[in-house]
């Protein structure tokens, strides 16, 4: 029998998911938790054999979550959510998860997916898949750390004026890199910069 904690901060979900796993002979969800947090604290007196977590969550978050349990060797992950943007799957991958999924998955293939990681083989849905070839295989511009520090403070609304005062140079040397950050990305306004290097996961 595998027994699955479910981590997941919507109590409705965490029923039906429950109700979904528990059709299995070979599956049992042995508790479920609201948070990271109180996931690892039901991991400390309970014995399970995977972890089917949601990446979104208040006090301790997925990615946070999988990093913690492989640093106490605590059970596999499984990532269950909504998000398939390449910054959150790398970022779980990176955090040690064994699977990741979306929530728009037909039953069977995450019953599945929990008997996979179980059996130490790594799980991803298609979508995800298609997500992490797509950030593999598009260029990607290199931009200085100056450069990069400069396009988050414009992504977050700062003038020229504010930058300047708070990366102490002056608002031409703001300009001059400006100028080389829309050359870089092929682009010829702020708005414009701030997508393409969003699109290009240069930015969060």
């Amino acid at each position: 029998m595998i027994r699955v904690l479910l981590v997941d901060d919507h109590p409705v979900v965490r029923a039906g998911l429950s109700a979904v796993l528990n059709t299995g002979d070979d599956i049992f969800v042995v508790a479920r938790a609201g948070t990271g947090r109180e996931a690892l604290d039901i991991l400390a007196s309970t014995q399970v054999d995977v972890v089917v977590s949601d990446i979104q969550m208040p006090q301790m978050d997925g990615v946070e979550l999988t990093a913690e349990l492989g640093k106490i060797g605590g059970p596999p992950v499984l990532i269950l959510t909504t998000f398939d943007t390449e910054n959150l799957i790398v970022a779980a991958m990176n955090a040690g998860a064994q699977g990741y999924l979306l929530k728009d998955a037909p039953p069977e293939e995450l019953t599945r997916a929990v008997r996979a990681v179980n059996e130490g083989r790594p799980v991803m849905s298609d979508q995800v898949t298609v997500a992490l070839t797509r950030r593999l295989t598009q260029p990607r511009t290199s931009l200085s750390a100056r450069e990069l520090e400069i396009l988050e403070a414009v992504a977050t609304g700062h003038t020229n004026k504010e930058i300047a005062q708070e990366l102490f140079i002056s608002q031409a040397t703001v300009k001059t890199h400006l100028v080389h950050i829309f050359d870089k990305l092929g682009v010829d306004n702020r708005t414009s910069a701030v997508a393409k290097a969003r699109e290009q996961q240069l930015i969060d």
